[in-house]
């Protein structure tokens, strides 16, 4: 991991998807920063093809190009659901699981079919989380964050998105499915809240 420059006063959020931006500023809402995000008509975001193996790669990928084109430190994330079962998958290809337009509807669906013939207690899983900082020229940090769990085969829950709606987080006491928990209970127990926490510990000291 490379040190990036200490405490940056405005951060470019590398994320068009709007349930893990909401999610992003809503946990960093603390964060002393000037956030910088993407508005309709804003040309100077590139648009990041995902094509790395790992979290981490995809991560730095979207944080340097944008904070490369802004001029700007910038956050980005990757993130995915590991499923024990389908021998850690989708992984870093969560979002693309079901084709390179997937919606999260297809996706889940995909992913339900895929666990159908599985034993309840074999479907074990976990969402983990890298999150990363890059600065424009050099420099950049990141940490991770996994919430483990299990999946059911039915939807529960309107909150959240993605696959929410059928992981049971191991920390939740009454069984919610991500998706049935309040905000702040997902955030506090979910792989992009820890991952999120501990990079503002790192740019921000604590």
């Amino acid at each position: 991991m490379t040190e990036g420059p200490p405490r940056p006063a405005e951060l470019a959020l590398a994320t068009r998807n709007p349930g893990k931006f909401r999610e992003i500023l809503r946990i960093c809402a603390d964060w002393p920063v000037r956030w910088v995000v993407h508005g309709p008509g804003d040309d100077r975001w590139p648009q990041v093809e995902e094509t790395g193996d790992t979290y981490l790669e995809n991560a730095l990928m979207k944080a340097r190009a944008v904070a490369e084109a802004l001029r700007a430190p910038a956050l980005a994330d990757d993130s995915g659901i590991e499923v024990d079962a389908l021998g850690g998958a989708p992984g870093p290809r969560s979002a693309r699981f079901a084709g390179g337009r997937a919606t999260d509807v297809a996706n889940l669906q995909l992913l339900i079919d895929r666990i159908r013939d599985v034993p309840g207690g074999a479907r074990t899983a976990r969402y983990r989380c890298v999150a990363a900082c890059a600065w424009p020229g050099s420099g950049e940090v990141w940490t991770e964050g996994v919430c483990e769990g299990s999946l059911i085969l039915e939807r529960r829950g309107t909150g959240g998105f993605g696959y929410d709606p059928i992981f049971v987080p191991a920390d939740a006491s009454g069984g919610q499915t991500i998706a049935e928990l309040s905000a702040e209970d997902k955030d506090r127990i979910s792989h992009r809240g820890q991952a999120f926490r501990a990079l503002g510990e790192r740019l921000f000291g604590g």
